[in-house]
Protein backbone atom coordinates (compact mmCIF):
# COMPACT_ATOMS: atom_id res chain seq x y z
CA UNK A 1 0.00 0.00 0.00
CA UNK A 2 1.08 3.26 -1.03
CA UNK A 3 0.72 6.55 0.76
CA UNK A 4 -2.47 8.90 -0.85
CA UNK A 5 -1.40 12.00 -2.21
CA UNK A 6 -4.42 14.01 -0.16
CA UNK A 7 -5.87 17.70 -0.50
CA UNK A 8 -6.74 19.73 1.84
CA UNK A 9 -10.26 19.17 2.37
CA UNK A 10 -9.27 15.17 2.86
CA UNK A 11 -6.32 16.51 4.96
CA UNK A 12 -9.11 18.35 7.17
CA UNK A 13 -11.41 15.13 7.22
CA UNK A 14 -8.37 13.15 8.50
CA UNK A 15 -7.12 15.42 11.87
CA UNK A 16 -10.70 15.07 12.38
CA UNK A 17 -10.95 11.19 12.49
CA UNK A 18 -9.98 8.88 15.45
CA UNK A 19 -6.43 7.83 14.36
CA UNK A 20 -3.37 9.51 14.54
CA UNK A 21 -2.34 11.02 11.10
CA UNK A 22 1.07 11.40 9.63
CA UNK A 23 1.77 13.10 6.66
CA UNK A 24 4.80 14.12 4.20
CA UNK A 25 4.99 17.28 3.05
CA UNK A 26 6.94 17.05 -0.24
CA UNK A 27 7.62 17.94 -3.78
CA UNK A 28 8.18 15.49 -6.99
CA UNK A 29 11.61 18.12 -7.72
CA UNK A 30 13.14 17.63 -4.32
CA UNK A 31 15.72 14.73 -4.46
CA UNK A 32 15.54 13.87 -0.98
CA UNK A 33 11.42 13.45 -1.06
CA UNK A 34 11.93 10.68 -3.55
CA UNK A 35 14.59 8.96 -1.75
CA UNK A 36 12.54 8.33 0.88
CA UNK A 37 9.29 7.40 -1.20
CA UNK A 38 10.15 3.71 -0.68
CA UNK A 39 10.59 4.12 3.38
CA UNK A 40 7.72 6.20 3.48
CA UNK A 41 5.29 3.71 1.38
CA UNK A 42 6.61 0.68 3.25
CA UNK A 43 5.64 2.57 6.43
CA UNK A 44 1.78 3.25 5.08
CA UNK A 45 2.09 -0.57 4.15
CA UNK A 46 2.87 -1.58 7.39
CA UNK A 47 0.99 0.64 10.10
CA UNK A 48 -1.61 1.78 7.68
CA UNK A 49 -4.23 -0.18 10.22
CA UNK A 50 -2.78 2.07 13.08
CA UNK A 51 -2.23 5.48 11.72
CA UNK A 52 -3.07 7.04 8.75
CA UNK A 53 -0.12 8.02 6.55
CA UNK A 54 -0.38 10.48 3.60
CA UNK A 55 1.25 12.93 1.83
CA UNK A 56 0.79 16.47 0.73
CA UNK A 57 2.21 17.99 -2.20
CA UNK A 58 3.57 21.45 -1.06
CA UNK A 59 3.54 22.79 -5.16
CA UNK A 60 -0.36 22.14 -5.16
CA UNK A 61 -0.94 23.10 -2.05
CA UNK A 62 1.62 25.84 -0.72
CA UNK A 63 -1.43 27.24 1.57
CA UNK A 64 -1.83 24.32 3.42
CA UNK A 65 1.85 23.89 3.72
CA UNK A 66 2.62 27.39 4.79
CA UNK A 67 -0.41 27.16 7.39
CA UNK A 68 1.30 23.90 8.25
CA UNK A 69 4.72 25.31 9.08
CA UNK A 70 6.58 23.90 6.58
CA UNK A 71 9.83 25.79 5.73
CA UNK A 72 11.74 22.58 4.87
CA UNK A 73 10.96 19.69 2.64
CA UNK A 74 10.80 16.64 3.45
CA UNK A 75 9.26 17.62 6.69
CA UNK A 76 6.97 14.38 8.46
CA UNK A 77 4.24 16.08 10.62
CA UNK A 78 2.44 13.26 13.16
CA UNK A 79 -1.27 14.40 14.23
CA UNK A 80 -3.28 13.38 17.01
CA UNK A 81 -6.46 14.58 17.83
CA UNK A 82 -6.49 16.89 15.38
CA UNK A 83 -3.27 18.80 16.22
CA UNK A 84 0.37 18.18 15.54
CA UNK A 85 2.54 16.98 18.19
CA UNK A 86 5.74 16.44 16.59
CA UNK A 87 7.70 16.69 13.31
CA UNK A 88 11.01 15.35 11.75
CA UNK A 89 12.78 16.86 8.81
CA UNK A 90 14.77 14.76 6.16
CA UNK A 91 14.38 11.17 7.78
CA UNK A 92 17.31 9.01 6.72
CA UNK A 93 15.62 6.09 6.54
CA UNK A 94 12.50 3.56 7.66
CA UNK A 95 13.92 2.77 10.26
CA UNK A 96 14.17 6.75 11.37
CA UNK A 97 10.84 6.96 10.67
CA UNK A 98 9.73 4.03 12.85
CA UNK A 99 11.74 5.60 15.52
CA UNK A 100 9.87 8.96 14.90
CA UNK A 101 6.25 7.40 15.61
Amino acid sequence: MKAMNINPEQFSQLLAGDKPVLVDFWAPWCPYCVKITEAYDAIAAEYGEQIEVVKVNIDDYEPLSDEQGVDVIPTLILYQNGKAVDSIIAPESKAAIERFL
